[in-house]
């Protein structure tokens, strides 16, 4: 019997509904009270398996995610999710996509091998010339590597693409001054396919993340996937999660997805603001 559980939670600590959800072809809601929005719910026994998601502190309808929710008409992506059938990266583009407009500035904080930058540009460029990507890594190789790519997707791309070779706690130097960006986007962990020993440190983790606390306008998202399955992981896990915690519920939407069975996979985290 496969048997796991799956949690989508708030970090808020203030009272909030959850929502359990089970597979779309049953088309069954179940909402219940509680006075915290951070909690192991008991799991749903469904065709055999067990899961149950508890969904963030934006939920104000009783049967389904408001309308005006940035997670709202994801349910089924959160679902596949679940199922091993979208990897935490898509899910997070697809989260990107209920976000992101043409002709925004948006930040991919450690671009790696480049799959979220053109993700990015995709979302963002326009015929007149608007949006912009500033893509931040500290290898140089990743660099490369995010500029090859660039150049093998898109005729060109350099008009609406900033490379620095800039760690990303640092991203406000490289930013322009009063820039509207609407989204900062984290791959937590080493380059794929480069040097292991290399990999993001929690310290300057937190000052990127409160670094894009600052800069993401109303509306806007700061979006991280965790990689917790190499040494130091966990313990950045554990600062996101410290950070997120304590942002005020009144102007932020905090949660993440995380198998519970599955110690080592990558952990999707969203903040919005509101």
């Amino acid at each position: 019997m496969l048997s796991f559980r799956y949690r989508f939670s708030s970090f808020a600590t203030s009272s909030r509904r959850l929502l359990f959800l089970v597979p779309s072809q049953t088309h069954t809601l179940t909402n219940i009270s509680t006075n915290h929005s951070l909690c192991s719910v008991k799991p749903i026994k469904q065709n055999n398996a067990f899961f149950s998601v508890a969904v963030a502190n934006d939920i104000h309808s009783s049967s389904s995610l408001s309308k005006d929710s940035p997670f709202s008409g994801l349910e089924d992506v959160f679902v596949s999710f679940l199922f091993g059938k979208k990897k935490a990266t898509d899910v997070a583009h697809m989260v990107w996509k209920h976000v992101v407009q043409k002709g925004d500035t948006v930040i991919d904080a450690t671009c790696g091998n480049g799959f979220d930058t053109l993700e990015m540009l995709n979302l963002v460029a326009d015929d007149s010339h608007n949006g912009y990507v500033y893509a931040l890594d500290i290898q140089k190789d990743a660099l490369d590597k995010t500029s090859s790519l660039l150049e093998e997707s898109l005729n060109s791309y350099q008009k609406h693409v900033k490379l620095f070779n800039i760690c990303h706690s640092k991203m406000e130097e490289v930013v322009q001054r009063n820039s509207s960006v609407r989204l900062v986007a984290f791959n937590l962990g080493y380059l794929p396919g480069g040097d292991k020993e290399i990999i993001t440190r929690s310290e300057t983790t937190l000052q990127a993340l409160e670094a894009a606390e600052r800069i993401v306008i109303p509306g806007g998202l700061i979006s991280i996937v965790v990689y917790v399955g190499h040494p130091g992981g966990r313990e950045e896990l554990e600062t996101v999660e410290t950070f997120a915690a304590r942002m005020s519920v009144e102007n932020w939407i905090c949660c993440k997805l995380q198998m519970l069975n599955r110690p080592f996979a990558p952990i999707p985290i969203f903040l919005f603001r509101r």
